[in-house]
């Protein structure tokens, strides 16, 4: 499928108006290995036909040869080629604006000097009064040393500031919130939980994000400690939360019920180990992990997993999660009939679902399906509405209960783009906390503007 693959461009070509040109030249794409996405018409005349194109290639050296072949098909010329994903991130994808024009003396005395020195002292008096008089009730820090960039590894913060910047537009869109990027130029972790605390007064919560493993664990273990505001590391518990509402869900669909089910996690990071944590104190059973890192299986047998390894886990387990980022990890070979397999490393999984789907798999998906996006915008919403001093075990399956409730039949899990989840999501969590007695003001749903 042509969302599937990793490059893409838009080529604008000009077509002879003769019968049969665009699909020569949609055979000549194809040929050459590529997918068309959009096709749009920009001009038609009696001897030409100018088109935007959207082509997808899996690697750099097939869009040349899909380019080749478009420059040399009859009838075509081909009159430019854009990147559309670096042009949409030129100058980035986020911005602070005012929420109030400033066209006025009179409104600049009331947004500044000399009206806001009242708001200041107001606050100076009584501190819980800045999340009715100031953003930070709405603003959430989202911090990265860059360690851990998606299935890219060490690249640094600033090479994961496209991805913080994402996390932004998507808090904001689905759910209101303001997310800050707060890149750190530093790997050790005394500096970085000194850092988030310093500047912690700023925000109403802070997402960890791309942080690698075992220090993503300590990071957010000391942070959580240390701060009165919610702290969550989104590559464990907003992967554990998507991932757990869909094996539910397809638990379901298969009759393999979680809590009489063998359950393997291959891969135990961030979002391994924090599936795997989830899925034991949902059942009550060890998950059995394995990972090339020792010390890694012990922090899961620390948990009450049991350390296993690949084919353990494929022979004996009902249902099988993986998030190791090794494509092809799992043979074809390996899957036995009737299992749940996920899959979850992208771009490429650990086994295809169609492929592990033909050797017998009940259930089969990758990490295109299960995407964390579906949690962590309801989640942090749902804990900065409540007030919330942190975000517990409880509120986090009230997520995942809402994702699964929120699924229509016949899908594994919600359309992500859909607002009615992550308001449901963000209020489920908000009540959640109010159950539990940690929310620490009147509870007001979040509703758009």
């Amino acid at each position: 499928m042509a969302w599937e693959r990793k490059v893409s461009r838009t080529v604008r070509v000009r077509n002879e108006q003769t019968v049969g040109q665009l699909a020569r030249l949609l055979m000549a794409i194809s040929d050459a290995g590529g997918a068309v996405g959009d096709i749009n018409m920009l001009t038609e005349t009696s001897m030409h036909v100018v088109r935007d194109i959207t082509i997808y290639a899996d690697e750099l050296g097939q869009l040349e040869a899909i380019l080749e072949a478009m420059r040399t098909n009859e009838g075509t010329v081909v009159m430019d080629v854009r990147d559309e994903i670096l042009e949409l991130h030129q100058k980035g994808k986020i911005a602070i604006r005012s929420r109030y024009p400033i066209d006025s003396l009179a409104t600049l005395r009331k947004v500044y000097t000399p009206g806001v020195a009242e708001v200041c002292l107001k606050i100076a008096k009584d501190a819980s009064l800045a999340r009715l008089y100031t953003s930070t009730s709405h603003m959430v820090a989202i911090v990265t040393d860059g360690t851990a960039v998606l299935g890219l590894g060490d690249i640094g913060p600033l090479a994961g500031m496209p991805v913080m910047e994402g996390k932004a537009m998507l808090m904001e869109t689905l759910v209101g919130l303001s997310g800050i990027p707060i890149l750190l130029n530093t790997k050790d972790v005394d500096l970085i939980v000194e850092t988030v605390a310093t500047i912690a007064p700023t925000f109403a919560a802070i997402q960890l994000e791309d942080i690698s493993a075992p220090r993503c664990f300590e990071i957010e273990e000391r942070l959580q400690k240390r701060l009165d505001i919610p702290v969550m590391h989104d590559d464990q518990h907003g992967t554990a939360v998507v991932t757990t509402a869909a094996l539910i869900v397809a638990s379901r669909q298969t009759d393999i019920y979680l809590s009489g089910a063998k359950i393997g996690q291959i891969g135990l990071g961030a979002a391994g180990l924090g599936t795997a944590n989830m899925l034991m104190r949902l059942t009550g059973n060890p998950v059995w992990g394995a990972d090339i890192n020792p010390e890694a299986l012990k922090r899961l047998e620390a948990s009450g997993g049991r350390a296993s390894n690949l084919g353990e886990i494929m022979a004996n387990c009902d249902i099988i999660i993986s998030t190791t980022g090794v494509s092809g990890l799992i043979k074809p070979e390996m899957v036995r009939k009737g299992q749940i397999i996920l899959a979850l490393s992208n771009p490429n999984p650990e086994i295809d679902p169609e492929v592990a789907l033909a050797q017998g798999a009940a259930f089969a998906a990758d990490g295109k399906s299960v995407n964390n996006v579906l949690g962590f915008p309801g989640i942090f919403r749902g804990a900065v509405d409540a007030n919330a001093p942190r975000i517990t075990h409880e509120m986090l399956l009230a997520a995942a209960q809402t994702i699964v409730d929120m699924t229509q039949p016949g899908e594994l899990v919600p359309n992500a783009l859909d607002k009615k989840v992550h308001h449901a999501v963000a209020r489920a969590v908000a009540q959640k906390a109010i159950a539990q007695g940690i929310a620490r003001a009147d509870y007001v749903p979040y509703a758009e503007e």
